[in-house]
């Protein structure tokens, strides 16, 4: 993974001190509060319902054991004993003292990590697939584009105060683990017919308000011309964005109104100005950010396959958590592992700082000193030896993290919500919990099968409730929360926002709510290959809304 330069160190440490110092204002009463938001939003630090959140940028989703060491350190020392995975690869700490941020942000900096660009109308963390370098199906690794455009996007001068929020992630593989197209960029990692590299680029996706799906502007982008089509593309945004309505200030409104067409010429006659500018890359500079990334010497191990399988017959729980959680490395005596942080009944996305300790010491002894965080709020380790699996799994259920459910009905992501987000309309934890607990069973979550379900409780959809297969969204109606059901959101490749399916339920009813659709689905599929998704694509709204609504279906 990247490690800092001379740069880096200097930059975040005047940074660290800069906010001490107006922290210090702040609480000396020489800023007001609305004088200092702009300042502490500009460090990922928020004011929630309860207390002040601090949102901590790991790019693209990777971590160091030390890191997440840190991590723990500061969840046990300076908030109450976990932190919270977000769907942007993020980390929250949800109970930080105002007083005690400047020391969190000189520990973080100690192991290379901030909380520059988590907040504010700004470039923010940039995403990636979380089996980036490892998985079998990867044209290339996403991670040292992503990093490249970190360091362009860095208080950029000029994107450093955008008409709202930016969001960018990468892809390396054709199977989309990184949601690229409900992104304002997304970048697809692929080879042309010369074999040579570029992007295929996506502009104009999103979620919240208005949700949307990004729009293909360009088939193929060569990957030396990364920096001067994406600067394109923000100064045509920049330039013309809304800036009078935040609710339709983000890029997918342009595209909307512009039009795909009309934008794209914008986009390309400003990367005609600036394609042989000093924003062209060269190679001899993309190969040595590569270096950072070289995948980890792993040492042959094909008695693999022997112990997975004699640990299959003797123990049902590792032969479960093994279809679920172990996906296929591009080395066959490796997989990739998820870590379910779904632990049925449990807060989706938390973690303990023991369980992190935990999950570092793991990484040393079985992943090659490698962590993962997804946007699906689970942590990953890329190469894990397939003959470690037995042992690694053992030592997961000492720790409470062997959830055998990566994909299934109570891997369920889910934003805060009103337990802690001042913006929410309505609870998502106690909601995720109750379907978790009613669909425990592993024989059932199994005759089931894949099938996302995702919670927001606010129209901000830090959920993704849009492109859950089954979607949640709480809102507030006469003083009472309610929730509102779309399905058919997807945000793998091909994306779909998903459809509201009727009238909203209250919080006694959802749980039975979503049962209902499941069983509806069990009902009408054909055969056990068709998934939920693939079935509700095929049948529509009708038997859904039947076994839903009855009469009221009928009747409209």
């Amino acid at each position: 993974m990247y490690r800092y330069d001379e740069f880096d160190h200097a930059f975040v440490k005047a940074r660290v001190a800069e906010f001490g110092d107006q922290v210090a204002r702040r609480l000396s009463g020489t800023l007001t509060e609305d004088e200092f938001k702009p300042l502490r939003l500009m460090n990922g630090v928020y004011l929630q319902l309860h207390a002040y959140m601090l949102r901590i940028a790991i790019p693209y989703g990777s971590l160091s054991p030390r890191q997440l060491r840190k991590l723990a350190h500061i969840a046990r020392t300076y908030d109450k004993g976990y932190g919270h995975f977000t769907t942007r690869q993020n980390l929250q700490f949800h109970w930080p003292k105002l007083t005690d941020v400047p020391k969190i942000l000189e520990e973080l900096a100690e192991v290379e990590m901030h909380c520059i660009q988590t907040s504010g109308n700004c470039i923010r963390n940039v995403t990636a697939d979380h089996f980036a370098g490892a998985a079998a199906d990867e044209v290339a690794d996403p991670r040292p584009y992503a990093e490249i455009l970190r360091q362009w996007s860095s208080l950029h001068p000029e994107f450093s105060y955008l008409p709202r929020k930016f969001k960018i992630a990468v892809t390396g593989a054709e199977r989309d683990r990184a949601a690229i197209e409900v992104h304002d960029i997304g970048l697809h990692l692929k080879k042309n017919d010369k074999g040579e590299l570029g992007f295929a680029v996506y502009v104009g996706g999103g979620l919240g308000r208005t949700p949307m799906v990004a729009k293909k502007i360009r088939d193929f982008l060569p990957e030396q011309d990364l920096l001067s089509y994406t600067t394109a593309i923000l100064r045509v945004y920049n330039l013309n964005g809304r800036r009078d309505n935040k609710y339709k200030a983000r890029i997918k409104i342009l595209v909307h109104e512009t039009g795909t067409e009309e934008l794209t010429a914008a986009v390309e006659a400003e990367y005609a100005a600036l394609k042989d500018s000093e924003l062209r890359l060269p190679d001899a500079d993309i190969r040595a950010i590569e270096t950072y990334f070289k995948p980890p010497r792993l040492a042959a191990r094909p008695e693999g396959d022997r112990a997975v399988a004699t640990a299959g017959k003797t123990n049902p729980g590792f032969a479960d958590w093994l279809g679920r959680n172990a996906t296929t490395h591009r080395n066959p005596d490796y997989a990739c592992v998820t870590i379910s942080l779904k632990g049925i009944g449990e807060v989706p996305g938390d973690a303990s700082d023991a369980q992190m300790d935990a999950i570092a010491d793991l990484a040393e002894q079985y992943g090659n000193d490698e962590i993962r965080v997804s946007h699906e709020q689970n942590l990953i380790l890329p190469h894990v030896a397939r003959a470690d699996l037995p042992a690694l799994h053992a030592a997961l259920v000492e720790i409470g993290l062997a959830t055998a459910n990566a994909g299934l009905i109570t891997d369920i992501i889910a934003c805060p919500g009103l337990d802690y987000c001042a913006l929410a309309n309505a609870r998502s934890i106690p909601v995720a919990q109750e379907i978790s607990q009613r669909f425990a069973s592993q024989a059932r979550q199994a005759e089931i099968g894949d099938l996302q379900v995702k919670i927001s409780g606010c129209i901000n959809a830090c959920g993704h409730h849009h492109v859950g297969h089954i979607g949640i969204l709480g809102v507030e109606k006469k003083g009472a929360e309610l929730y509102q059901i779309t399905l058919g959101g997807s945000a793998r490749e091909g994306s779909t926002i998903g459809e509201i399916i009727g009238r909203g339920f209250g919080p006694e009813e959802i749980t039975d709510a979503v049962e209902t659709i499941v069983e509806t689905y069990l009902a009408h599929r054909q055969g056990r290959e068709e998934t939920f998704l693939d079935a509700y694509r095929r049948l529509g709204q009708a038997p859904f809304k039947e076994a839903l609504y009855g009469h009221e279906a009928r009747a409209a």
